[in-house]
């Protein structure tokens, strides 16, 4: 797999591979989380490529105190290999880069494979509350 940065062009496949990985909720519209992704500057945006097609994506933040992964995705073609191994060592390895201290990031109860996955690379759960509170609706 090849790593790179989001490029505009590469719009359509990720929300594809998105849907493909059934990341996509109604409420959340994947096209504006990419707009706006693509105005932060503290963070980074990668695609994985294997041939040339997209089949890998994340998204990485930095607020100043702790890292966050989002639109972690890898095609199930390609799950089992490695790839999102791949992905998330090369983005603790960016967000130390940077000075990130620490990675918090929300995965759903029921998402068991996941969950799995999280906790063979050493994630635990954190002993928090997450609250969320919608200021802009996308549906």
């Amino acid at each position: 797999m090849i790593i790179s940065a989001f490029g505009v062009a590469d719009t359509d496949a990720v929300i594809k591979l998105w849907q493909v990985c059934d990341l996509v909720r109604a409420w959340n519209d994947p096209q504006k989380d990419i707009d706006r992704k693509m105005t932060d500057r503290n963070g980074a945006f990668w695609v994985g490529r294997v041939g040339g097609d997209i089949m890998a994506s994340v998204m990485i933040g930095y607020d100043g105190h702790r890292g966050s992964i989002n639109y972690l995705a890898i095609d199930p073609a390609f799950k089992g290999q490695g790839y999102g191994r791949q992905l998330m060592q090369q983005a603790e390895t960016f967000l130390i880069s940077i000075g990130c201290p620490k990675i918090s990031f929300c995965v759903r109860r029921d998402n068991e494979p996941v969950v799995q996955f999280y906790d063979a690379l050493g994630y635990k759960p954190d002993d928090v509350f997450f609250f969320g509170k919608r200021l802009i609706p996308d549906d």
